[in-house]
């Protein structure tokens, strides 16, 4: 009979190791949480030993008085030593960081020719109100290059139960992020590992099977490369420290360890830092895993111990934190086309309530090198909340209650850093106007059009700025009324300041004459 159930047990345990292998990629997060998690591997010996302890000097009356204090140590210590990881590891960070990060006293000067003017939000819904597929929805957006030019990228995935399980994704929706108005087009091909599928059909399950398996894998991107779409997925890798006083603790950080490649066939390259760079589908994208840049550039309050970041006992001296920033779904780092390359930029505060520039980060965004910019002794600027402010006191003549400023970017014209913040309705139909704050004076500079905004950003800011008090200083006048043009679909696909000395008139097509105007 024991031999009946030990074949039956050999039999249960092979099948149970073959479904396992099979769907790893479903088991491939508590796999990678356990990697990287070395605290868990002592917490494990340590139990291990206790049970055996146990059961050694185990008798009638159960566990001894030693075995359950022991116990309590375990736990107690597992528990610290967690809480020590964490802070170890971002310390870490911020060491690293801090070290590889170069100073400047000049941040790179935008690419006038590829202006970043529309948001996530409001290219979401251009990409949504025109697509004409009825079994497909777009996906999660994110930033691809085409032809050197930023767009808003993505996944045309399958809509709706059925189709999720029985479609495959059909390709990329592509908005240009540097026209102020709706430019949208559609790559129609099929897919054989895609975004928002089943997972039979899903890039994530070719991955985790033919690529790296012990890595954690950021957001995908579409990429076009002669007329088909490949994904592209960054990712990062542990590395394994330890730390021995004042708690000896293990722990792991994150490291940028290369970018995994789908093509159109759901093959899958997997490619190093150097290699993603060399790569010829991946000319001029973006590589460096965006959630890692934002986590070690926050890791950077730490520059100065542990200790000096606690509430309460910590002093808080020369402690950062990520600025928040208006606007809905998008937050920094901001990817900025920059004439030194593509670079995230993120904008520091100060810890605490205040609210002016502490520092700016650029991370190149192609070999992830930091360089950081701080104001000069006796210089004070302003950071993204109060540009959006100003914006808003600028423009007197604006409904605030129906538009709102959203994602002021750190953007650099002549030297001089300016915010420039995207006026939308706040239904994120369309932009309305670009202002540009001077992080200095905090002069406001409005512009209405994509025209004016490549001239702005190529040096031309000849015409009147508007004082942050409302007092506009262009012989045309304050903006009394903004002019909307709307398509079927309620998409913004023009727009019109008219100032306080002009007047605008609605005409009918042909020989009628008659007219409205205000």
């Amino acid at each position: 009979m024991s031999k009946k159930y030990a074949a039956i047990g050999a039999v249960v345990s092979l099948l149970a190791l073959g479904l396992a292998w099979y769907f790893r990629p479903w088991l491939q997060w508590i796999v990678f949480g356990i990697y990287t998690t070395p605290t868990l591997w002592v917490l494990t010996a340590a139990t291990v030993a206790l049970g055996g302890y146990a059961l050694m000097s185990m008798d009638d009356s159960g566990p001894s008085t030693a075995v359950q204090a022991l116990a309590a140590v375990i736990i107690i210590g597992f528990i610290v030593a967690s809480i020590s990881a964490g802070f170890y590891a971002s310390e870490d960070l911020s060491d690293r960081m801090m070290g590889s990060a170069e100073p400047t006293n000049n941040l790179s000067d935008v690419d006038a020719q590829q202006p970043r003017i529309v948001p996530g939000n409001v290219a979401s819904n251009y990409a949504a109100n025109t697509l004409d597929l009825p079994q497909y929805q777009t996906t999660k957006r994110d930033i691809t290059f085409v032809n050197d030019t930023p767009h808003w990228s993505y996944a045309l995935a399958p809509d709706g139960t059925r189709n999720h399980f029985a479609l495959q994704q059909r390709g990329t929706v592509l908005v240009d992020m540097t026209q102020q108005n709706a430019d949208v087009r559609t790559i129609n091909d099929k897919m054989d590992a895609g975004i928002g599928t089943a997972f039979y059909n899903h890039y994530k399950w070719e991955v985790l099977k033919n690529g790296q398996y012990l890595a954690n894998y950021e957001d995908p991107f579409m990429v076009p490369h002669n007329g088909e779409s490949y994904i592209a997925v960054p990712y990062t890798k542990p590395n394994f420290n330890v730390r021995f006083a004042p708690i000896p603790t293990p722990y792991t950080t994150p490291e940028w360890g290369g970018v995994a490649l789908v093509g159109p066939d759901g093959e899958v390259t997997d490619l190093s830092p150097q290699e993603a760079r060399n790569h010829p589908v991946l000319k001029g994208q973006k590589l460096v895993p965006f959630d890692l840049t934002k986590k070690k550039v926050k890791s950077t309050k730490f520059r100065n111990g542990i200790v000096n970041t606690l509430p309460v006992v910590g002093a808080h001296s020369e402690e950062i934190e990520v600025a928040p920033t208006p606007g809905k779904g998008n937050d920094q780092p901001y990817m900025m086309p920059t004439q030194n390359g593509t670079k995230y930029v993120v904008a520091a505060e100060p810890y605490g309530n205040a609210q002016g520039l502490k520092e700016v980060w650029e991370v190149d965004g192609r070999t992830g090198n930091p360089v950081v910019y701080e104001s000069p002794d006796g210089e004070s600027l302003f950071g993204p909340r109060k540009a959006a402010n100003y914006v808003r006191q600028a423009a007197r003549t604006t409904d605030w209650d129906r538009f709102t400023p959203a994602e002021p970017l750190p953007t650099v014209v002549d030297g001089q850093l300016y915010w420039m913040v995207r006026v939308i309705p706040n239904d994120g139909t369309g932009v309305s106007y670009v202002a540009f704050v001077n992080a200095e004076s905090s002069n406001v500079r409005e512009v209405s059009d994509t025209p004016a905004v490549e001239a702005f950003l190529d040096g031309q800011k000849s015409a009147g700025e508007v004082a942050a008090g409302g007092n506009n200083t262009n012989a045309s006048g304050d903006v009394s009324v903004i002019v909307e043009k709307r398509n079927a679909n309620g998409t913004v696909v023009s727009t019109l300041q008219v100032y306080d000395n002009e007047s605008v008139s609605i005409q009918p097509a042909g020989n009628n004459s008659t007219r409205a105007s205000g």
